[in-house]
């Protein structure tokens, strides 16, 4: 499957905020946008509320004169944002008596935080999500219907 340089851009960086605890979704440098923005927090300036999907004023001025940042609009962006916030959890917008889980950096909530955010970057560029892996248990006369890519794994 060919996916774009701004996927592939932004699930290297995923990755490796994953595997080196530089992930949490409460820290505007340290979650999913911050990371795939190198881990800057200027993006937070699109909106009023961390996890909100309406764009504010300098959003708007952003969005409307056709920026992007990585590749993303500032709209994709916040909505990056929530795909994981959600994912991991969270009532949207953040705020103190919001739902939230209990330690946001436990792995098993930052890797369903991921496995949302991925689906939602691969919805964006129209393509199968990369983390589903369903069809590989698909049958067909108790044969398999697709062989394993062993490049996947």
């Amino acid at each position: 499957m060919k996916t774009s340089h701004r996927l592939e851009r932004a699930i290297q960086k995923l990755y490796s905020a994953f595997h080196n605890n530089e992930l949490h979704p409460e820290c505007c440098q340290q979650c999913a946008v911050g990371n795939i923005l190198d881990n800057t927090d200027a993006w937070k300036h699109l909106s009023d509320s961390h996890g909100a999907l309406q764009l504010n004023y300098v959003g708007l001025v952003h969005q409307n004169l056709g920026r992007k940042f990585s590749g993303y609009s500032p709209h994709e962006l916040l909505q990056i944002e929530a795909s994981f916030l959600k994912g991991c959890g969270y009532s949207l917008p953040l705020n103190r008596k919001g739902k939230k889980p209990k330690n946001p950096k436990d792995k098993n909530v930052l890797f369903n935080g991921l496995c949302e955010t991925v689906a939602f970057l691969c919805a964006l560029e129209g393509v199968d999500n990369v983390m589903d892996y369903s069809r590989l248990f698909e049958f067909e006369n108790d044969q398999p219907r697709f062989e394993l890519n062993a490049t996947i794994i």
